[in-house]
């Protein structure tokens, strides 16, 4: 299954940790609807009284290479961009809104959409071969720098934005937005480490420590995040974006 849930045995230490795996070779770039899936299964686990932590972590080469565009250039008109566009806000406000922490593993890279998970995520831990960026602007599309911005400082983020280059995890460690960089073999046992120093905790406190996180939170994500698909929506209507879409799809990569 591309999507799979996963819970600690009963009566252990681990059976309040749910790990949601996501699997979609060859580079985990998803198709409209396992957005909307993904969206499901993260808050069906946090809204699950037994669960007091979610880790999301990814099969194969990458964390995640964001929406999955040969869907979207195989569809006539516009209804695979809104499907798209709508999933990842799902996905992204579901990671947010998640009753519990939600600690994310990143191995490999974590691109575009897989921006908007991490972003919003409440600890990551990454493998030492991981990258983060956002390559929006080399497919005639935006999105995410809401996201990106909660990874690394404001200047950093635009200077990233607008090159289309990636931040390392050794990077964000040092930004403080990557609680520990670790092997790849290590990754998910670091993942584990976190998740079980946060189910030694009353998860009724935590529950309400994540909401009133959230509640002080200086930036609305979903607000924000919309405003950025606004423009996204304007490179569509103008042609702009199919360019850089079929370019990528053809070529492999960023039109010239």
């Amino acid at each position: 299954m591309p999507i799979t849930t996963t819970r600690g045995a009963a009566g252990s230490d681990d059976s309040g940790i749910v790990t949601i795996t996501v699997d979609f070779p060859p580079v985990n770039a998803l198709p409209s609807a396992a957005w909307f899936e993904l969206a499901d299964t993260i808050t069906a686990a946090g809204a699950d009284e037994t669960t007091h932590v979610v880790i999301l972590r990814a099969q194969g080469r990458g964390f995640n290479a964001g929406v999955d565009i040969k869907e979207m250039q195989q569809t006539s008109g516009f209804d695979a961009l809104i499907a798209a566009n709508q999933g990842c806000a799902a996905a992204f406000s579901a990671v947010y809104d998640c009753a519990v922490p939600v600690i994310v593993a990143v191995n490999g890279f974590c691109v575009g959409g897989g921006i908007g998970l991490v972003g919003n995520a409440d600890c990551i831990v990454a493998s030492d071969d991981a990258v983060f960026g956002l390559p929006e602007v080399d497919r005639g599309a935006l999105g995410a720098a809401t996201h990106l911005a909660r990874l690394m400082p404001q200047h950093m983020m635009r200077t990233l934005y607008y090159t289309a280059q990636n931040a390392t995890a050794q990077q964000l460690h040092q930004f403080g937005s990557v609680y520990k960089v670790v092997p790849r073999a290590e990754l998910d046992d670091a993942a584990l480490e976190v998740a079980r120093m946060i189910t030694t905790k009353d998860t009724r406190v935590i529950r309400r420590a994540k909401a009133a996180i959230n509640g002080i939170d200086p930036v609305d994500v979903k607000n924000s995040y919309l405003l950025e698909q606004r423009y996204t929506y304007e490179l569509n209507l103008a042609g702009v974006a199919d360019e850089h879409r079929d370019a990528f799809v053809e070529t492999g990569k960023a039109k010239k």
